[in-house]
């Protein structure tokens, strides 16, 4: 949530970051109404209550007359009471519904716009030259390390299997990731892959795109997309000591997408996939750190993907294309031969204290006193990595070159190679096993 103490103090701050998102500065003013809504109506509420509490002291004090006037008196604000009572908590849900639909201030220099119209940091590292080059499931279906099609068959569409190789480059990855967090004072987490509606509704997911999210509605838990839901609620509450600089978190977890409303974009390969792994920076500081920390958590994304040698580009995404809890945020393209373009690899989000409101996560200042923490967020490696890692790398006898950094968690091997000694099993194929 905003902060409503500068919300009223400079509306026209966040009128201004609506229309920089592409949004209706509307919300900003049925917010501030809201507001003035239910704070008109605590004062009502709280005036007749203490009319009653004063004329509860009365009654004990008076006589005939006087006594049944008060207690008549005493019965008719008693009903009052239960009504402007029964407002003001309208008035809270209405202010928090309005509450929950502004998002984040955006940051200044920001660029403006859309999806389209980021801009280009910098790009980092030398494209390589190789005619006509593969795509990544053509490459992992020869080294059977990606298989789509059994995937499809056990659980539908954008499903897969790692296997052999596959599964060794991810699981390698993956550690890689961890291990270098660890190297930075990253706390390793193995995270819930479900949560319940507070976490998900406090890192700010149950908005724009709830549609995007797997509920299990017999137990009311939903399926995270990301670690960060979970790594954000662990504190969720709490009162953290930051005395030393921030807590910084590095989650492991599988992560569950719907994407609803993709059809037809991205379908082939583990592009757009239902189910993925992923590691998950997540920090938590005070609201004065939180640009140097963001800076931080791209710095550890570029280092990763420098390590896996592929060549990336980073942008500035435009503000229209922030999500809600986001104040800025920084993406990592990796450069995808097939597509001759680049696709997003990494994504880190300063998000203020944004979601700490939501999330009541806070820390004591000089004085003691307790304050609002900052968030933020980076993927530091996910399983789209295989994509650029496969087609970057790739050689014209269908062999892939492996990362010197991988080769460890691959048996020391430097070098894939399609194996050849016997066919694959094929869909079709029935064994009598009698």
């Amino acid at each position: 949530m905003i902060d409503l103490r500068l919300l009223r103090e400079d509306p026209d701050l966040f009128r201004a970051s609506q229309r920089l998102r592409g949004e209706s500065p509307s919300k900003v003013d049925d917010l501030l109404r809201a507001d003035e809504e239910r704070r008109a109506a605590t004062q009502r509420f709280e005036a007749v209550r203490a009319e009653q509490k004063s004329l509860g002291g009365e009654v004990s004090r008076a006589k005939g007359d006087e006594r049944a006037a008060l207690l008549a008196r005493t019965k008719e604000l008693s009903a009052t009471v239960k009504e402007l009572q029964a407002a003001t908590v309208r008035a809270d849900q209405a202010l928090r519904e309005a509450h929950l639909a502004v998002p984040n201030l955006v940051q200044d220099g920001v660029p403006p716009g859309g999806e389209d119209d980021f801009v280009v940091l910098r790009e980092v590292g030398d494209l390589p030259q190789i005619e006509n080059p593969k795509d990544h499931l053509e490459i992992g279906e020869a080294l059977r390390a990606i298989d789509t099609e059994r995937g499809a068959k056990v659980s539908g569409s954008r499903f897969y299997f790692l296997t052999g190789v596959g599964a060794l480059l991810q699981l390698g990855m993956l550690q890689l990731a961890i291990a270098q967090a660890v190297e930075h004072g990253f706390i390793p987490s193995i995270t819930p892959a479900l949560v319940k509606p507070e976490a998900m509704e406090g890192t700010g997911f149950l908005g724009a795109h709830a549609s995007e999210i797997y509920r299990l509605e017999a137990d009311d838990l939903y399926l995270v997309g990301t670690s960060e839901v979970a790594l954000a609620a662990y504190h969720s509450n709490e009162i953290l000591d930051l005395e030393n600089g921030p807590e910084r978190f590095a989650g492991w977890s599988s992560c569950f997408r719907r994407e609803a409303g993709s059809h037809g974009r991205d379908v082939r390969g583990i592009l757009r996939v239902h189910q993925f792994d992923k590691v998950e920076m997540f920090s938590f500081c005070k609201p004065e750190e939180a640009a140097d920390e963001h800076l931080r958590l791209l710095a550890m994304e570029e280092e990763m993907l420098a390590k896996v040698e592929i060549p990336y580009r980073v942008i500035d995404v435009a503000a229209g294309d922030l999500g809600s809890s986001a104040t800025r945020k920084f993406d990592c393209e990796a450069w995808v031969p097939s597509q001759g373009r680049y696709r997003e690899v990494t994504s880190t989000s300063n998000c203020t204290t944004f979601q700490a409101r939501r999330l009541n996560i806070r820390y004591r200042d000089e004085d003691g006193k307790p304050q609002t923490a900052a968030t933020l967020n980076g993927t530091l490696a996910t399983t789209r990595w295989l994509i650029p890692i496969l087609e970057n790398h790739q050689q014209p006898d269908g062999s892939v070159r492996v990362p010197k950094a991988l080769q460890p968690y691959l048996g020391g091997r430097d070098v894939l190679e399609p194996p050849s000694n016997r066919p694959a099993a094929t869909l079709n194929r029935t064994e009598d096993r009698r």
